[in-house]
């Protein structure tokens, strides 16, 4: 696991390196600034070089990358926002180390002409790094248009000029980098979307900064295949179906069979060893003729073909026979089916997956789920998590990492669904790598939850059963990307690749 630092998070590693351990701010200063140099001359060996620095620490990072360069006989080119007098005290330093090397710079103190930086092979970009916010102004525009412009191989320091550290949001335009390079640690804003989409190929430098400094409890992590892997249920070899866990799924209704359908198929395919569905009495020959293999329950329903409010005490009595219970998709907001939901939630002592119509029905009730003693586990996309915190999905977007964490606790996980999904549980934030938009299609929400289910059943606690299945559940996803593309894949494709994503992870742990 290593933590993807907010930018309060990597000045206090630096700030304790410097306290604690006696390293000197120009040191790391100067070991980032060889460290792009290298990157930079692994990728673009020939050719001149432009270095385009900011009035901070980023920017000296870029005047020490383009001393070094120079030294080693590249034409270099030095083009800063700011005169390199008035900056920063560790900046100053290094700029004027570059200067009195002969580096050639340019003060740019108006706007940067697009194509002023048009035949250069490669563009360093060290404007802003992890303390810009708001949105950018004046020449820092133009430069990240020039940058953008160039044609050249872009490096970035840190973060993309006009990414935001700690949430990956682009409030205004940002440097499309083919390779960023950042230090001790990989931040918030480069694995997040957008901004993963603006920071290209991500390469850690370790400067210097001694690794125990570097994140505690609650900063946003990211996990390795193999530390996923290891999380894997093991059968033994007297394993039988009971022992592998038993999935009860209370969903669908006349519009939405397929919903139960998928989660079914999800549970199933992560490795439930027997699956029952709870569905409306109407659907139930639909379901079981597209599951062979699966248990189908036909309930009372009313004349809206959703559950009636009456079958509360038949899943009560039927979930004590089962290991998790998955409650929501394709249910409907109807009246019945939220009495359903709300009733279950307060009453269900098995591990439990609430995903779709199961939210939407805890709207102004959520303290019912918070209140529950057993392990749940939220799946909403950003528009449920908005109707659950009462305010916009563009809201909830504007910041995945603190919003994703508003519904977490020792037994409650929120699996915030979408590009880089982040899983909340336990005082713990981890952001999901796998997975392409292929997966925004209609159904692929109710295989993951069946999926989760699956984990919980199998004895997972709520943190890792959501990790786990997010992770197989976006690796499936791009498999089947691979075979179908991310524009014909559809929800039912995705089970069928689930298999793939567990086999990398075995690999992982042999």
């Amino acid at each position: 696991m290593v933590y993807a630092l907010t930018e309060r998070a990597a000045r206090h590693a630096e700030e304790r390196a410097v306290a604690e351990a006696g390293v000197a701010l120009g040191d790391l200063m100067r070991r980032a600034g060889a460290a792009v140099a290298e990157t930079l001359s692994a990728r673009v060996p020939f050719g001149p070089v432009a270095v385009v620095t900011g009035a901070g620490n980023n920017g000296g990072d870029g005047w020490v990358s383009a001393r070094v360069l120079a030294s080693a006989g590249r034409d270099v080119r030095v083009f800063s926002l700011a005169d390199p007098s008035e900056l920063s005290a560790g900046a100053h330093d290094v700029a004027a180390e570059a200067i009195q090397s002969g580096v050639p710079f340019e003060v740019i103190s108006d706007e940067m002409p697009v194509h002023h930086l048009a035949g250069y092979a490669a563009v360093v970009d060290a404007l802003l790094g992890i303390g810009f916010a708001g949105e950018l102004r004046g020449p820092y525009v133009s430069a990240v248009h020039a940058i953008n412009a160039s044609g050249a191989h872009v490096v970035s320091v840190d973060v993309p000029t006009g990414v935001l550290c700690d949430t990956g949001a682009v409030p205004c335009t940002a440097v499309r980098a083919d390779v960023t390079i950042t230090f001790s640690s990989l931040k918030a804003g480069i694995v997040l979307q957008p901004g993963a989409s603006f920071a290209g190929d991500i390469v850690v430098s370790n400067v210097g900064v001694p690794e125990e400094f570097v994140g505690e409890l609650g900063d946003p992590e990211v996990w390795s295949a193999a530390q996923y892997g290891e999380l894997l249920p093991t059968l033994e070899p007297n394993t039988y179906k009971n022992a592998r866990g038993r999935v009860l799924i209370v969903a669908g209704s006349g519009a939405f069979p397929g919903a139960a359908i998928l989660a079914a198929m999800g549970a199933q395919r992560m490795g439930a060893g027997y699956v029952t569905l709870a569905v409306p009495e109407s659907i139930a020959h639909v379901v079981q003729s597209k599951l062979t293999s699966a248990v189908v329950m036909g309930l009372p329903e009313h004349p809206s073909h959703t559950l009636a409010s009456r079958v509360t005490d038949v899943i009560l009595d039927l979930s004590r026979e089962f290991d998790a219970v998955v409650i929501g998709p394709g249910m409907t907001v109807a009246h019945g089916a939220v009495l359903v939901t709300r009733n279950l939630v307060q009453s269900l002592k098995a591990p439990l997956v609430l995903d779709a119509d199961g939210l939407n029905a805890m709207v102004d009730a959520l303290d019912a789920v918070r209140a529950r003693d057993g392990a749940t586990v939220i799946t909403p996309h950003p528009g449920e998590l908005a109707r659950l915190l009462d305010m916009t999905s563009a809201k909830v977007q504007s910041d995945r990492l603190v919003y994703g964490a508003k519904l977490n606790g020792p037994n409650l996980t929120c699996v915030l669904k979408g590009a880089r999904t982040v899983i909340c549980g336990d005082g713990r934030r981890i952001v999901n790598t796998t997975g392409n938009p292929g997966l925004a299609t209609a159904g692929t929400g109710d295989v993951l939850a069946g999926m989760v289910g699956a984990l919980l059943a199998q004895g997972l606690d709520p943190l890792h059963a959501g990790a786990l299945a997010a992770w197989v559940h976006g690796r499936a996803g791009d498999y089947a990307a691979e075979e179908l593309t991310e524009t014909c894949m559809i929800a039912e494709d995705v089970p069928g690749f689930i298999s793939s994503a567990v086999r990398e992870l075995n690999q992982q742990t042999w």
